[in-house]
């Protein structure tokens, strides 16, 4: 296509940028969060996922949704599968609440059609509003821990010990060591704010680690592009079982896994197009941005189509503000990054090189990331501390996602009505906070 058809499509004179700067805007985008080609399929293999097939499912499922982004909603936003939802799809829903990767795959595409019902219908600003701030962000904080302490587990800095449950691993084996010098090597680029420091970083680890024997060139030969072990495996029937835990028991167990994929990949969403939007001063007098609703469509679609592929939730990158720190402006930009994607199936046999230890600091400074959410909580007000408290710190401590969430639910309407405040929440938190007391206390699990 011309310059000039570019221009009328993505309306590029209107919003005072060029054909130039979109496409290195969107190259950006891409360099900074293309780690999580490496990291996704490494934390869904986890779960009993193929890993060569979860990679296909990355590359296409994130060129789905930015390409939907740019051309439909014609904003410079990227997508990709989630980090803290991965880890939950892993952690928190196939070990945690027992359901197979299959029936985890079913809940995250009742969560797309879900939040396509809500994009369509309006519904998801009162979802929004039911659910308060201060939980918002300890969700985002409470992640960002949970996939520290994945990081740290998966290299081995910290091990099991009977006697106080964790203490620190062994430094002289290689693997640690490994580790240890990713994660230098990573917060040096990071400081420094060089472009696409986690990826840069993945990649100088695993160098560094084929010397040292832990990086096992080989393995790339045993990759294929063979999309099918996860292709239209979600299990819808096996997600509704009912089985030992009766009909209140599995609507209860579906629930909470259906609205902790919906919620947090909401509210994720919303925070990025809300504050990157800011950044580039995209927001209209009234602090909305344009085309939103188009923006979340296009999260939903490619939450659904993730869930067909074989991936889990897919959400807006804030990395996204990368690109837009350079300029870009519109659709263009989302574009040229989900052409990217669908380029990169060719690192696929790469990626099957890289070593946990080389993606494990990746893990961990995500997770220093999404801590900075916790900066909007009002410690001060114990009403309000408590309950974010306990979202962010069940969390790890129960190696549980859903479990914070739970327990930050639970305990919110507890403390306003012991300070006179009920009316203060949302009758949504009530029935949230029934059925997981009625999970946890009386529902077999």
């Amino acid at each position: 296509m011309s310059t000039k058809g570019l221009d009328r499509m993505f309306k590029l004179t209107e919003n005072k940028t060029d054909v130039k700067t979109e496409i290195i805007a969107g190259i950006t985008t891409f360099i900074t969060m293309a780690y999580i080609l490496f990291v996704n399929p490494d934390l869904l293999s986890a779960a009993g996922m193929d890993f060569n097939a979860v990679f296909m499912a990355t590359c296409l499922s994130a060129a789905i949704g930015t390409l939907i982004m740019g051309f439909y909603a014609n904003l410079p936003f990227a997508q990709a599968p989630g980090m803290g939802l991965n880890a939950f799809f892993t952690f928190g829903v196939v070990f945690g609440l027992g359901y197979t990767w299959e029936q985890a795959l079913a809940a995250i595409f009742i969560s797309g059609i879900v939040f396509i019902i809500l994009t369509v219908t309006g519904l998801r600003t009162a979802i929004v509003e039911a659910i308060p701030t201060s939980l918002k962000h300890a969700i985002g904080g409470g992640i960002g821990l949970f996939i520290a302490l994945l990081g740290f587990k998966n290299s081995g800095i910290v091990v099991p010990y009977e006697a106080t449950l964790v203490e620190l691993g062994n430094f002289q084996d290689p693997k640690v060591l490994l580790a240890v010098i990713g994660l230098v090597i990573t917060s040096v680029l990071m400081v420094k704010r060089v472009r696409g420091a986690i990826l840069i970083g993945i990649i100088a680890t695993m160098a560094i680690g084929v010397p040292m024997g832990v990086t096992d060139l080989s393995a790339g030969m045993n990759f294929s592009f063979d999309i099918r072990p996860t292709l239209f495996k979600l299990d819808l029937l096996g997600l509704l079982n009912i089985g030992e835990a009766g009909v209140v028991g599995a609507i209860t167990s579906v629930l909470t896994v259906v609205i902790s994929f919906s919620l947090v990949d909401m509210f994720d969403t919303i925070g990025t197009l809300i504050g990157t939007g800011a950044k580039a001063k995209m927001l209209d007098e009234k602090g909305n941005l344009p085309n939103m609703s188009k923006a979340l469509m296009a999260d939903a679609v490619a939450t659904s189509a993730g869930a067909l592929l074989g991936t889990s939730t897919v959400t807006t990158y804030v990395e996204s503000a990368a690109g837009v720190a350079e300029g870009g402006k519109t659709g263009l930009t989302a574009v040229t990054t989900g052409v990217l994607f669908i380029f990169s199936i060719l690192l696929a046999p790469f990626a099957l090189m890289v070593p946990a230890q080389a993606t494990a600091p990746a893990l961990i400074i995500v997770g220093v990331l999404m801590m900075s959410t916790l900066k909007e909580i009002n410690f001060e007000d114990f009403g309000e501390a408590l309950p974010a408290f306990l979202t962010i710190a069940v969390m790890p401590f129960s190696f549980s996602i859903a479990n914070g969430i739970a327990a930050g639910l639970v305990f919110l309407p507890i403390v306003k009505i012991a300070t006179g405040k009920a009316k203060e929440v949302h009758p949504t938190v009530y029935v949230l906070a029934l059925l997981f007391i009625l999970r946890f206390t009386i529902l077999p699990h």
